[in-house]
Formats: C-alpha cells, structure tokens, sequence
C-alpha cells in the first residue's frame, strides 16, 4: 500500500506523542514552519497533548510576539528546552529563568554541527569551543536554572588538549519549513534565506527512527523538481504539510524579496546620513580597525553602524561580511530579517558555515558587549530575569583571528553630545558595563589569553586592550575626564597604559575621517 505523505496540519501534529524529542527549523523570523508549531499548540492547549516535550533549536525562533518557540510556552507541555538562542521567544525564556522547565543555553554552532553528529550515530560533538565559558562543566554546563540536573556537556582531554564533548541524543519528531516538495517528499527550498540546517535536522531524525514532518508551499509533480536545489531527499521525510499564505512569508511579516536568495540582484544604495551621536563615534573608531580584504561578522546593535561608516568612507569593498545563518558577502540585513543578506555571493548550510567560524575562518569580528569585567569577560546572554541566550556569539568570539566589541560605556538612559572635536555627557547612564565579575561568562577573556587573541573594547568615551595581566586603558574621548568619567563609572579599576592616548578629534566631527587613505 502507498504511504500517506500529504497531511494537514493537524493530521501531522497526531504523529508526535506525549515525551519525545521535537527539533524546529528556522533563524529568527525566517524559515520558521509556523503552519506546524502553532497547530502543535493549538492541539496542546486543546486537549493537553502532546506534553512533556523536550525542545531543540539552533538559532532562535519567532518575533516576539508569540509565534515561533513560544509556541511551546505553556506549562506542561514541555519539560526540557536545549537552544541556542532564546531572545526571540520570551516567554519560553521566562520558565527557563523561572525554572519551570529544564533548560539548556549551548552555543547555536555546537547545536547546529550536533545535528550532523547525530545523524551519524557519533557519540557527540568534540570541540574547544566553549572552554571557560558558562557552557563549561568547570561553570554551569550550560544549565539556566537549579531544576536542571543531568549533564549534557563533559570536560574531556585529547592528547594533553582540553575538550568539551556535547552528548548525543535521539531525536523523535523534526519539523522543518521548506519551498516546493514533489509528490514522492523531495524539498527544495529555493525562496528561504537560507538552508540552515535542514539537510541535517531530517536525517539526525530519520537515522534516530523519528518523523521528520515538512512544511511547504507548493506540491508539484514527480520528476520536476532540480536535484541539485534539493536539500531534503523523500526518502527522509515523512509528512507534507502545505501551509498558508502567511505561514508560508519568507520572514514573519514580510513578502518574498528575490534578492535575498539570488534570484534577482538589487541596487543597494548603502551611503545613508548617519547622525553624528555616540554610537557613530564607536563605529568610527571600531573601522579604523579594519584592513583590506578581510572576512568579517558583524553583531547587531552598534556593530551594525560599520558597514554604514564603510560605505560612507568608501571601504565597503574592503571588507567581506558573513552571518552564520550562511550568507557570504552582500549586505546584511537587521531586525526580524537578521539572518538575510541582500546581494549574498554565496548561501552555505548554516553547520558549514560554523565550520569556517570555529576554525578561524573570520579576520575580524565586531560585537555588542553588555557586561564586561576585570579579566576581560562579555556577557552578553543573561541578565537577571531577561535570558538572551548566547547563539552563535561563542563560536564567533572565541575563534575569529581579532574581536573588537562595540558598545557605550553606560546602559539605562545614557545622553551624549557630540560637537566641535569633543564628547560631552549630558546624562550618565544608570547601569554600569564595566563590573567587576560578570552574571555569566558569553567570551572568556582568560580563554583569549590562552590563545593569544587580540581583543579591544571600543565605547564612545574610551577604549580598552587585553592583555596577559589584565585590562587596560588605552584611549580617552577629547573632552572627557579619565577620572571621574570613566573610573570612578567602573566596578573595577583597570590598568592605564603608560602611552595614555585621546582619541582623534575627527570621530567627533562631521567631516569624513578618511579611512580609505588610513587602511
């Protein structure tokens, strides 16, 4: 008898029993199968089942808004959550931090490679990344609260080098978004801003004996479909579901944009007016970092103004920017469509593209710092109640060749002035980033110092350098006072670098600062 492939929504969602392991594709706001996880709660809050899940995911998911991961935000429904990311789904990072469920915060790229790992019966992925960080055992573990017991990651030694191994596990139930699927299950997803890690995910489920359940907008006929843009063989799938109009949005919110998957290429004008404020004064000073013909990651919040300050100086060719859901060149997009690149000259499966990462693939990496500490730690991943989560932060950090982080001096209600060549601080913030032992440890400055990576840390006001002893002041702002501006605002007291320099006028003024003739 032919096997039923075709299935509606709920139909599909019948195949996912009470306690199984269930694992969602999607990046951000992108490739999220929304047609299947949100029947999966609506059939949960109808009738109580399926319930006691456990939960995986790679990147984060939704839009904050009650779509994506916090489609499983619902007592009882499950007990255990492993992710990467969690920003996009709050209140599923709520009963983590609550301690509602178990949870997990391991970086997005171990997950993502995870997948391939189990897909081939290997015992687990062995890697450095992680050391020293809150996702050590030597730390947390990566566990986010008191009721989460077993251990998933384990300090190991390899011929005299300190691992960490992430444990195996079976996975029951995947569901994935796709494109087009023909009558005999094969998936390509051409109009998604990325493969991610599908290829993976289906058979990490179908080899541990699970149901991979596929979402799609179009069934067309046997035979049609290019093998080459097919990224999910039919003989790993095991139901199509069709879904919607809105369900089937490239990005939650936003129609399909061609560009985003090569179909078209766009006319990017990316020399918009930055207004002259404090975190153009930061990406200013963070570009003069860069050199000709580097791999870059750039992170979200201020890090995003240097491609603005390259366009504007004209160094944009300069420079190659990458994102770890796969996208090679182009312009990277912000906000719910953070993931995308307009223009991409190439679109990797997300686990390749952490290949390149962990093995120090990026020359320069530029992210955002919300607490930084006396020995040279980020955390940018937890904060009291509010769980962000690492993503792909760890694989970043700790292996591109130089890390610059990029962020003002103070949080909460901060107000600069920039004029005439000098800062001027009209209103201090009321939290300070500079604290004396971070809530949790996102990049390990003593892991950097291990392996002799440069690090700088670049605010409006000063800029800081590791080093084997320590943090170190190396610039101050024109118009600020090291004293009462910048110690007596930290938890701690950095070392001062005898060669003390100001910071050149020209990041304080409106004219162009010249970095095409400075790289």
């Amino acid at each position: 008898m032919e096997k039923k492939l075709i299935y509606t929504a709920r139909e599909a969602i019948d195949l996912i029993n009470d306690g199984e392991t269930v694992t969602t594709g999607g990046f951000v706001s992108s490739c999220c199968p929304e047609a299947l996880t949100s029947a999966l709660e609506e059939k949960y809050l109808e009738m109580g089942s399926p319930k006691n899940l456990t939960l995986v995911f790679a990147a984060g998911q939704g839009k904050r808004n009650g779509k994506g991961n916090d489609h499983f935000a619902h007592e009882g429904m499950v007990k255990r959550a492993i992710g990467g990311h969690w920003d996009r789904g709050p209140e599923l990072g709520n009963m983590a931090i609550e301690g509602t469920i178990e949870a997990y915060n391991l970086p997005q790229g171990v997950i993502s490679h995870l997948f391939r790992d189990i897909a081939a019966k290997k015992v687990g992925t062995i890697t450095h990344v992680g050391l020293n960080t809150f996702v050590d055992p030597r730390n947390s573990g990566g566990k986010l609260n008191s009721n989460t017991k077993d251990d998933l990651v384990k300090l190991i030694n390899i011929d005299g080098n300190e691992r960490l191994l992430y444990k195996s596990f079976p996975i029951d139930v995947c569901l994935i978004r796709g494109t087009y699927a023909d009558e005999s299950g094969n998936i390509t997803m051409e109009k998604e801003i990325g493969t991610l890690d599908s290829t993976a995910m289906a058979q990490a489920c179908k080899n541990s004996g699970g149901k991979v359940i596929v979402q799609v907008e179009k069934i067309v006929k046997n035979k049609t479909l290019d093998p080459r843009l097919v990224k999910i063989p039919g003989i790993n799938v095991d139901a199509i579901v069709v879904g919607n109009k809105e369900d089937s949005l490239q990005c939650l919110g936003y129609e399909y944009d061609p560009s985003l998957t090569g179909d078209i290429r766009a006319s990017i004008n990316d020399k918009k007016e930055i207004p002259l404020n404090a975190k153009k004064v930061i990406a200013r000073r963070a570009s003069k970092e860069l050199e000709k013909d580097v791999v870059v990651n750039l992170g979200v919040g201020v890090p995003e103004v240097i491609s603005s300050i390259a366009a504007e100086e004209g160094i944009s060719d300069y420079m190659t920017l990458t994102v770890e859901a796969g996208a090679v060149g182009g312009m990277p997009l912000s906000g719910a469509q953070f993931g995308a690149s307009v223009n991409a000259d190439s679109i990797l499966d997300q686990n390749v593209m952490f290949d390149y990462y962990d093995g120090g693939g990026i020359d320069i990496a530029f992210l955002g710092m919300a607490q930084v500490d006396e020995v040279g730690n980020i955390n940018v991943s937890k904060f009291g109640k509010r769980l962000a989560g690492c993503g792909g932060f760890i694989n970043i950090t700790q292996n591109a060749k130089k890390v610059v982080y990029c962020g003002t001096f103070t949080a909460g209600g901060l107000k600069t002035e920039v004029k005439d060549g000098k800062l001027y601080i009209v209103k201090e913030g009321k939290k300070n980033k500079f604290v004396k032992e971070v809530e949790q440890i996102t990049f390990s400055g003593v892991y950097a110092n291990k392996v002799g990576q440069p690090v700088k840390y670049i605010t409006e006001r000063a800029v800081f350098e590791l080093r084997s002893d320590g943090l170190y002041l190396t610039e101050v702002a024109p118009g600020i006072d090291v004293e009462t501006q910048i110690l007596d605002k930290m938890e701690f007291q950095p070392k001062i670098d005898k060669s003390l320099k100001t910071m050149d006028e020209k990041y304080f003024t409106k004219d162009l600062i010249g970095l095409n003739k400075q790289i």
